[in-house]
């Protein structure tokens, strides 16, 4: 990488093109020979993080200022960030002599009770200061949580309006009726195949020659727009928790979650490493494990949202990493639907605390790697989603189901629309070139 110098440029995973800026980045997506886009250096974590910090926007602002000084003034930067984060964020101590030492970071008191709200509305805001009006249509594949972040962070912006990809019938009932919603600029697609049909649909539309007179982007974690703020979190962990020397263990589908924890390590967050949970949804423990073909098409599962056979991601963490270099920063462990709903019964029995099924995955992963390696130094699971929005699977592992907050209640009497769609690209195509 280069010797730094102003905020970074952004190159493709594939190596091939000139470094862009961020803003391009952002608008494009994905770098024209189909790579993701990384950053051509990684700016430290300044002092100020630690020293200055009186809120989680006002964190933010010092974690990513060196990262867009060059395109984003600061007090835009600062109204971007107060307007984006402007929800709690608790580190949750376990109290249980098994737990001691694991915090749970609550990161789902969002608008749409996601830790994708942290990605999609800073995103939503960024792209929305950069455009100043001129029109941009975003393109999502969600396997749950992302496509209401984004719809809900993107909604009504001038210039901005939304294509949503869902697998029909893969996501949880609760989860659907935030999709499909009626949102000013949002259309919501059915999609007939899994996931990853959505996110292989997503990335043929941003290459495609036929679409390429319209202004498309991605908001899935592809867009490095979602990834920056996703290392807020990690830094807010450590600065409320004054956390040192300490494992992240990170609930994971695309990845895109743990990339982002990635590059605050290398800007300097004194994390010790990395623990990737997954459901059965496996590949990248298989690929730590040395396998060599790991990734297939995906499964469903209790913890939807991570049911991703073949992650983006994965091409970012290989860029940024040598694959030693993956091995020392991350393990990884796999928790299937019955040790998912197991650890839903653990945690509540021993500690009184109710976790949703993704969040048990973290758990239980944290569970066995603090007793296989008898560490029990701090370890803090990011909480991704509400339990409320998973009523089926808490009643069965509990045999009730969490209360309701008012903000999903209401979904009930909202107006909803969807489009069922093919899973395949050309008709993704045809309803773009039709949206007009």
């Amino acid at each position: 990488m280069k010797i730094p110098k102003g905020s970074p440029r952004y190159v493709s995973t594939r190596g091939s093109g000139e470094s862009v800026s961020f803003r391009e980045a952002l608008l494009s997506g994905l770098a024209p020979d189909g790579g993701l886009y990384i950053p051509d250096y990684i700016p430290r974590l300044p002092e100020s993080v630690w020293t200055c910090s009186q809120s989680l926007p006002d964190m933010a602002f010092h974690v990513l200022h060196p990262w867009l000084s060059e395109e984003v003034a600061e007090e835009s930067l600062r109204d971007i960030l107060q307007d984006a984060l402007s929800f709690p964020v608790p580190l949750v101590p376990l109290t249980h002599r098994d737990w001691d030492g694991v915090f749970v970071l609550e990161l789902f008191h969002g608008p749409t009770l996601s830790f994708k709200d942290f990605g999609a509305r800073v995103m939503a805001r960024l792209m929305a200061h950069f455009l100043q009006g001129d029109g941009v249509t975003i393109l999502v594949a969600t396997s749950g949580d992302t496509g209401s972040a984004v719809a809900d962070g993107f909604a009504g912006r001038e210039g901005l309006r939304v294509a949503l990809l869902y697998p029909n019938g893969q996501v949880s009932p609760t989860q659907e009726r935030q999709l499909i919603l009626r949102r000013p600029g949002v259309r919501p697609f059915a999609v007939s195949g899994s996931f990853d049909d959505c996110q292989r649909m997503v990335k043929a539309a941003l290459v495609d020659k036929d679409l390429s007179w319209m202004r498309l982007s991605a908001a899935n974690s592809i867009n490095v727009g979602r990834l920056l703020p996703q290392m807020l979190y990690y830094a807010w962990a450590v600065l409320v928790g004054d956390l040192k020397d300490t494992t992240m263990c990170v609930p994971s589908g695309n990845l895109g979650s743990l990339t982002g924890g990635v590059l605050a390590a290398f800007s300097g967050l004194p994390v010790r490493d990395f623990l990737a949970a997954h459901n059965s949804n496996d590949g990248f423990p298989r690929y730590l494990e040395g396998a060599p073909f790991p990734f297939s098409a995906s499964v469903r599962t209790l913890s939807n949202a991570m049911d991703v056979g073949r992650p983006s991601n994965f091409e970012r963490i290989s860029a940024l990493l040598p694959r030693a270099e993956i091995s020392r920063w991350i393990r990884a462990e796999t928790v299937d639907d019955d040790a998912t709903q197991a650890s839903v019964r653990r945690v509540y029995e021993d500690t009184g605390y109710v976790a949703d099924p993704h969040t048990a995955v973290g758990l239980e992963a944290t569970r066995r790697y603090r007793k296989k390696f008898g560490d029990h130094r701090p370890c803090v699971v990011l909480a991704t989603a509400h339990p409320a929005k998973f009523p089926e699977a808490l009643s069965a592992a509990l045999g009730f189901a969490p209360e309701v907050p008012s903000r999903l209640a209401a979904l009930r009497e909202c107006p909803t629309a969807v489009v069922p769609l093919a899973a395949t690209d050309a008709a993704f195509r045809d309803v773009l070139l039709a949206w007009t």
